[in-house]
């Protein structure tokens, strides 16, 4: 493959619901532009982009995949995403390298959510996007609802370019907007035909020449000059037309919308050349904000004799080629055997193996100039990080990844090797960054943080297929904890003669209620009752104790201590001996103090569409939860629900949430507190988690 410079590249994410038919739509833009010999289904797990086997197995995407290709002078970096929420990962990815998004809607099922995420996640980031309707030849479909719910719900940007004619619920021809001509299809192949004729046009729902109106309309808002062409009634040529999209587009204030079938190939062609003509280039007049290493704000523009900076964007642990970085390059050109600086950590690099791709195929390469995408092999960077010449150091803003919020508890299967577990999984969170794994530091198990069910089996599946360990999975356990309700004096006395020296040890301790999370331990102890040596044993005895308490043997928090008496012997007391005699004092007393279970609570925010808010805090009423309000979220038609939660209620939350808000809900929890756990839940608590 050649080189080209950045005006001939286009790098161009494919977005949308799942299932609104992305895959496919790559598959159709390959096999049409002569890069692909055969026309892959999915059903039949034979697509480019679809190929590990969990992509297989599932029948959908999982993962963000590369595949470029060449046409008409220009080199075109594909990034088919997934659309299920649970690999939203591999959407921001996508969306983030590309310089255009391409977002999918079926022409059966309409807008969904997913349309939403991917149009709203490319307007954050300044992206230009487009409208592609898929699935035009199922028996379902109605393009003019579609239309209609683009205009509706994403208001005046949305400008028709390419629409079908349809007369008797069949598409008969597609009519170029800017061409004003009509395409007729047999085969997958495009011959000029007849404009629909006054029969067919009356009964469409939209006009073929009020949609030419509007695009007039949506391009004079990009020029002065023209506006005022089109105020003065005159017709824009085919290149004004162009140009007024092409800037529009750049500008966001244009989104076209063309049309296709991807199994017959319809309309293909036609995107294809929309592609060369409309859609924005990465050039010179671009430029990306960057940090220098004096904190400073600079502008990085892309320009090839400038020093090479790159952004790392996508991390794969290939079990074969090894680390695979994805990588843009934003100025400058990225060529192997160099070195170079990782501005995230500091280190020097040497740049591997560059290799493009086209799915899983490798088509190697000595270099990538400024606004390409090229993979890196075996290098030693990650997600994020950005690298560059050492002659100009700088450090790019990183990607924002949906934060995981599904908990389960991890162990291996059997009597795997928990410390493979981790290792393997410590390879997936270098690729995954919507994955967290750690200790919970009270319970003491490994916890694995997802984005939902799904995207769990998808981890499982990775370590079984790629590093043969097999996990088992559960619900973490909730670090409930103990503590005491009134004040109580006993003693302890441990006292034990076995020939020889025997063990004496003898105290007298208060427990109260206190404010603290650790034990606080004092001595009142007069006339050296007890010598001042044998202190530390008996807090030492004290602090073993209160690791498992009486009830549940849950960690003991909001405890005082005090010494107050005893007594000891001259030749058997010992340090052990004062140890025992705490903590049968502990045992003996803290039944006596009317010991009590604390549950952790929760601050939880809630992202949800307005007009779910009832069904939240309905949700969180039955949960035990207590709402404390609501405030605007910042976005258009979502409310923030602010409520506390008992943490033991809320480990299903993440499932429910998506059912009830199709996907668009999301949520943040953090620890507030301890709070007495209600008398009603006790027994059930105890019984689940007694220590034999």
């Amino acid at each position: 493959m050649k080189t080209y410079d950045s005006t001939h590249i286009r790098n161009i994410a494919v977005a949308g619901h799942g299932g609104s038919g992305k895959t496919s739509l790559v598959e159709a833009l390959l096999y049409k532009s002569g890069n692909s010999d055969r026309l892959g289904k999915i059903l039949d797990g034979n697509t480019i982009s679809d190929y590990t086997a969990e992509e297989i197995r599932r029948k959908c995407s999982v993962y963000t995949s590369l595949e470029c290709f060449e046409i008409d002078g220009l080199k075109i970096n594909l990034l088919d995403t997934p659309g299920l929420f649970d690999y939203e990962a591999g959407m921001v990815e996508g969306i983030s390298a590309a310089d255009c998004v391409m977002i999918t809607v079926s022409a059966k099922s309409g807008v969904k959510v997913g349309t939403h995420k991917a149009y709203d996640y490319a307007a954050e980031l300044n992206k230009p996007r487009m409208f592609v309707v898929t699935k035009l030849d199922d028996d379902n479909a109605n393009f003019n609802n579609v239309l209609t719910q683009l205009k509706t719900e994403f208001g005046p940007t949305v400008c028709p370019v390419i629409v079908p004619v349809i007369a008797d619920r069949k598409i008969v021809s597609y009519v170029n907007l800017i061409e004003m001509q009509a395409y007729k299809y047999e085969n997958g192949k495009a011959s000029p035909t007849d404009m629909p004729t006054a029969d067919v046009a009356a009964n469409m729902e939209y006009r073929i020449d009020g949609l030419k109106e509007a695009i007039s309309e949506a391009v004079a808002e990009t020029d002065e000059e023209l506006l005022e062409k089109f105020i003065g009634g005159e017709q824009f040529t085919q290149k004004e037309l162009i140009d007024g999209i092409h800037n529009g587009m750049k500008a966001g204030v244009i989104a076209p919308v063309v049309c296709v079938s991807s199994t017959d190939l319809s309309g293909v062609d036609m995107l294809l050349k929309e592609i060369s003509l409309m859609l924005p280039v990465y050039g010179e007049n671009d430029k990306v904000s960057a940090e220098d290493n004096s904190g400073n704000v600079v502008d990085i523009k892309c320009v090839q004799s400038d020093p090479m900076s790159a952004f790392v964007f996508k991390t794969v642990a290939d079990p074969f080629v090894g680390k695979m970085s994805f990588i843009k390059v934003v100025s400058g050109v990225l060529k192997t055997n160099k070195d170079v600086i990782n501005a995230t950590t500091g280190s020097t690099e040497k740049v591997g193996k560059l290799i493009t791709l086209v799915g899983k195929k490798q088509i190697e390469v000595t270099e990538a100039p400024c606004g390409d995408i090229v993979v890196a092999t075996k290098m030693n960077v990650n997600t994020n990080d950005t690298i560059c010449d050492a002659g100009r150091v700088v450090k790019f803003e990183t990607i924002k990844f949906p934060v995981p919020t599904y908990a389960q508890a991890v162990k291996a299967k059997g009597s795997g090797d928990e410390a493979k577990i981790s290792g393997a999984i410590a390879r997936l969170l270098e690729e995954d960054k919507t994955l967290k794994y750690e200790q919970n530091p009270d319970t003491l198990e490994m916890v694995l943080y997802t984005l939902g069910g799904l995207h769990l089996d998808s981890v499982a599946g990775r370590l079984h297929d790629t590093f043969g360990v097999d996990i088992d999975t559960a619900a973490p356990k909730i670090a409930y904890k103990e503590t005491i309700r009134k004040k109580v004096k006993v003693q302890g006395r441990h006292k034990k003669q076995s020939g020889g020296h025997g063990q004496f040890g003898d105290v007298w301790i208060e427990f109260e209620p206190c404010i603290s999370d650790e034990l606080v331990f004092e001595e009142r102890v007069f006339g050296g009752a007890v010598p001042k040596n044998f202190f530390p044993a008996v807090e030492k005895g004290l602090q073993e104790c209160v690791k498992k308490g009486v009830l549940a043997g849950f960690p003991v928090v909001g405890l005082k201590a005090i010494l107050v008496d005893g007594s000891y012997h001259p030749v058997d007391s010992s340090e052990m001996a004062f140890k025992i005699a705490a903590s049968i004092a502990f045992k003996d007393g803290i039944p006596k103090a009317e010991p009590m279970l604390l549950e952790p609570i929760s601050n939880l925010s809630v992202i949800v569409p307005d007009e779910n808010t009832g069904d939240i805090i309905g949700e969180l009423n039955k949960r035990r939860g207590r709402v404390l309000g609501m405030n605007p979220s910042g976005k258009k038609g979502l409310t923030e629900v602010v409520a506390e939660v008992p943490e033991a209620e809320m480990v299903d939350f993440t499932m429910i949430l998506r059912q009830m808000t199709q996907g668009r809900g999301t949520f943040s929890m953090k620890r507030e507190r301890y709070d007495q756990l209600p008398g009603n839940l006790v027994a059930t608590v105890i019984a689940n988690n007694k220590i034999e």
